[in-house]
């Protein structure tokens, strides 16, 4: 008798312990998840943003698809993680869907965000049903240098370090002269600014340094699904180098916004929101 009692304390224990380490198991960002539709649709904002930069998104669609909404660890006030990168939450977004059961999900990213979309349906071309790109390139820093490679081991230390010597107003004058040439909408130019101030300085250096070395122009050739690429209205101008950068991209849908800048779901929201109304359906 005394044997099996302590075999049920050992199976009793060992449940406890994979039920701690299930809820205790960190993903390098939060989450808010809504709705409660058939279909799924994963918000990923982009740098320095909150997940609030979805809200009018999430609630014009959130009556038909279960919404999932994240911010990315150490941004907009959201706690800061070790080993910030951008393969990192790539990974750590596809583990996500994966641990979650989560079935064709519909990824729609700004900015970063978008290039989190991109990378994901790439790397993991069986688990996405869809991608909406808003506003991100492939290589950023091929815009200005063509022949632009990847660094195989990046240091970032420098604009690490740079940031993280700015004071609050000196970081906070940085935010607020920049973020006009991104944000047309001057409604939301504060709430946009708070978001960077909020983040925490070493993961906004280290990602801002990371996301200029990415290059994923060979990369989107694996990428299976549909995708729709929203872009401002001033690339347009810039067409052939922006649609050269996609080229290797199969099934891309290219629009351009007819108003406003980078945050094109403030600054041509009649005009995005029907994009993404005709692409989801």
């Amino acid at each position: 008798m005394k044997k099996y009692i302590i075999l049920i304390i050992a199976f009793l224990f060992s449940a406890l312990c994979l039920n701690v380490f299930a809820q205790t198991k960190q993903f390098p960002f939060e989450v808010l998840k809504t709705g409660n539709g058939d279909q799924t649709i994963i918000f990923i904002p982009g740098f320095a943003s909150s997940g609030d930069v979805w809200n009018e998104t999430r609630a014009t669609f959130e009556n038909q698809f279960t919404c999932y909404t994240l911010t990315m660890a150490g941004f907009a006030g959201s706690k800061p993680q070790l080993n910030a990168s951008f393969e990192n939450w790539k990974t750590g977004i596809a583990s996500y869907i994966k641990e979650n059961k989560i079935e064709k999900p519909i990824l729609i990213g700004h900015s970063m965000g978008g290039a989190l979309a991109l990378a994901i349906a790439a790397d993991y071309p069986d688990l996405i049903g869809k991608i909406v790109v808003v506003d991100a390139l492939p290589c950023l820093a091929a815009m200005t240098d063509p022949a632009f490679k990847s660094k195989e081991n990046n240091d970032c230390s420098a604009t690490v370090n740079q940031m993280t010597a700015m004071n609050e107003t000196q970081f906070y004058d940085m935010q607020k002269q920049m973020m006009p040439r991104l944000l047309q909408d001057s409604s939301k130019l504060e709430t946009v600014v708070s978001w960077s101030v909020k983040s925490d300085r070493t993961t906004f250096g280290q990602m801002y340094c990371d996301f200029f070395n990415v290059d994923l122009r060979e990369r989107v050739a694996a990428i299976k699904c549909p995708s729709l690429i929203l872009l401002e209205s001033y690339f347009i101008n810039l067409k052939p180098t922006i649609e050269d950068q996609y080229k290797n991209l199969k099934k891309a849908n290219f629009q351009y916004a007819t108003n406003g800048f980078h945050f094109i779901m403030y600054d041509d929201t009649a005009w995005y929101l029907e994009q993404l109304s005709t692409f989801l359906k």
